[in-house]
């Protein structure tokens, strides 16, 4: 009971910190296109980054289900691009190095990480290659005592204001799998350049970019694991960034249903709310069945992760059937608005071309039908 009610003192904290200090800009940022750099020192001051990282290195060393509600809530409050944002550096960036590196490396950037000193960003996808991270093009050659890193990534969220940089590189240029390494990449290095912030359908105050680098100088102490394992880590680690991105269809589902409901009991049409009509019920009940069935199988998942147990079938069997869930849920509430659901004043405009992304980035869910299949079928 203490830990609960801890749970919901620290979840209480963190919606008055999105009301005072995000609310009142948001929509501003979605016209800038940008969140501003200073949010993330403001999270950090708050303790509201990396919050499962040891105490050692400056972190609460919180259970996941903490750091998980931030990406919830800050989706059902409906700034999933902040959403994302947080998630890339809570429940990407943050675990690779928490199991994956030295002390050295732990010491030196977690506890930046924890305070907003740093913001993150994990570089795998290339123009050429999305979901096939086999068919990466980016080098890093080893040379005496550093890797010399040559390439390009695209679609990188916080690529603009990164600080550091999770990078996913062949190592040996001749071999798939087995030659695709981690580095760890200071954005501050020579070389270094990040592209055009990218303009997108939705998520327009996410921060993404592309990324070149261009015999980049990377030491050899600042590589992530071992060399030639970069692809086994990212299959070990994928399943929380999945995670991550269920919790957020969660939230926007939610959110989504809550202003839908509020709108229906409020808007009159022939002479009554629209929320006495049996064909708005019948949505709104239908949407709210979807959204505990979704909560369900999200709770297990957690779980599941919590005890070191959660498969990567059974993740990409959620990420799947949440994200889909989530756009057709939000698609069905979008209707109940009619013409005002188009319109971009209307908050539930922002829910919807936001939830389209969620198919794709994180292993698209084609990919996690075939991760399923392979798991039922053996090949």
């Amino acid at each position: 009971m203490q830990q609960d009610t801890e749970f919901e003192l620290f979840r209480d904290n963190y919606r008055r910190f999105l009301k005072e200090f995000v609310t009142p800009h948001y929509e501003q940022w979605e016209e800038d296109g940008l969140i501003p750099r200073q949010l993330w020192n403001q999270l950090g001051e708050n303790g509201f980054l990396c919050v499962d990282v040891p105490e050692e290195y400056g972190g609460y060393g919180a259970p996941i289900h903490y750091s998980l509600m931030l990406v919830q809530e800050t989706a059902q409050a409906g700034f999933t691009s902040l959403a994302v944002a947080i998630g890339g550096q809570n429940e990407l960036v943050s675990p690779y190095i928490q199991n994956l590196g030295s002390e050295e490396q732990k010491q030196y950037w977690l506890p930046k990480m924890v305070t907003g000193e740093v913001v993150t960003a994990i570089a795998m996808t290339e123009a050429n290659a999305g979901s096939d991270l086999q068919a990466i093009r980016t080098q890093a050659i080893l040379n005496d005592d550093h890797y010399l890193v040559d390439g390009s990534k695209t679609f990188i969220s916080n690529g603009i204001h990164a600080d550091l940089i999770v990078l996913v590189a062949k190592t040996n240029p001749e071999a798939r799998a087995k030659g695709i390494s981690l580095l760890l990449v200071d954005a501050t290095l020579e070389g270094v350049e990040k592209g055009r912030s990218l303009k997108k359908i939705g998520l327009h105050a996410q921060d993404t970019a592309e990324l070149f680098f261009d015999q980049v100088k990377v030491p050899k102490n600042q590589r992530l694991g071992e060399e030639g394992q970069g692809f086994a880590y990212l299959m070990q680690e994928l399943p929380r960034e999945r995670l991550s991105i269920s919790m957020m269809a969660l939230g926007s589902i939610l959110g989504a249903i809550e202003l839908t409901s509020d709108y229906v009991q409020q808007r009159k049409a022939f002479g009554q709310p629209l929320s006495h009509m049996q064909n708005t019920r019948f949505v709104l009940a239908n949407t709210q069945i979807k959204a505990k069935a979704a909560q369900a199988f999200v709770d297990q998942c957690a779980e599941q992760y919590s005890r070191d147990a959660l498969s990567v079938s059974h993740v990409a069997a959620l990420k799947c059937f949440i994200t889909d869930t989530q756009c057709d849920v939000i698609d069905q509430l979008l209707q109940l608005f009619g013409g005002y659901g188009y319109m971009q004043e209307y908050p539930i405009s922002r829910f919807f071309v936001d939830a389209r992304v969620q198919k794709i980035y994180g292993g698209t869910n084609e990919i996690m039908k075939e991760i399923v299949a392979r798991e039922m079928l053996g090949k």
